[in-house]
Formats: structure tokens, sequence, C-alpha cells
């Protein structure tokens, strides 16, 4: 059974860092392309990031490029999100994502598998 379970969320201030960590099990983890999506209240599920499962291939969103990087870990199932330079926008619960296979995508449809989620706010 597939399970992804995010952590790392929390209050920050802007200008602040957080990173996020997406821990899987039941699956195969290095076949499955994974990918960070977010939701802000009253707003539709936005693709933030994704990691191929061979790391080659990582994509962003305009909005967080250069502020967030994702990365793998394949020995310990787990990818991560480092987010710098934190805005009030970013404010959202951040989900994980995983699709088997090498194609990556920021779409959420391209993906079966979703963790529960983690809250980031960031407040002054």
């Amino acid at each position: 059974q597939v399970k992804l379970v995010e952590s790392g969320g929390g209050l920050v201030q802007p200008g602040g860092s957080l990173r996020l960590s997406c821990a899987a099990s039941g699956f195969t983890f290095h076949y499955y392309t994974i990918a960070w999506f977010r939701q802000a209240p009253g707003k539709e599920r936005e693709g933030v990031s994704c990691i191929s499962r061979d790391d080659s291939v990582t994509e962003y969103a305009d909005s967080v490029k250069g502020r967030f990087s994702v990365s793998r870990d394949n020995a310990k199932n787990t990818v991560y999100l480092q987010m710098n330079s934190l805005k009030f926008d970013d404010t959202a619960v951040y989900y994980c994502a995983a699709a088997r296979g090498p194609a990556t995508s920021l779409w959420s449809t391209s993906y079966n598998n979703w963790g529960q989620g983690t809250q980031v706010t960031v407040s002054s």
C-alpha cells in the first residue's frame, strides 16, 4: 500500500526557510516520480516542484524558481523540498504525490498517490 507522509511544515516569518520532507513506504520508491503541490484557502491546487525517479530532472513553478529546491534520497525513500526566502503567498497546505514512471509533471492529474499534507504559514 502506497503511503506518503509529509512533515516539516510550520509557522515562519517572511524571508525565512523551511525544509519539508516526504517519507514514502509501500512501493518501490526509485520507480516513481515525486512532486510537491500546494493549496491555499480558496485556491486551486498548484504544482510546486517535481523530481524524476533518478533525480536527473527537476521542475519548478515560476512562482518558486530560485527560492525552492527539490531533492531525493532513494536510500531513505524520502523527498525534500527546501524553501528559502518565503513569502506570504507561500502560505498553503503542501502535499507530496507519487507517480510511477519517468515522466515529470506539475499537473495534479498525473499523480494518483497523495499524502495528507503539511501546513506552511508565512506570517509576521
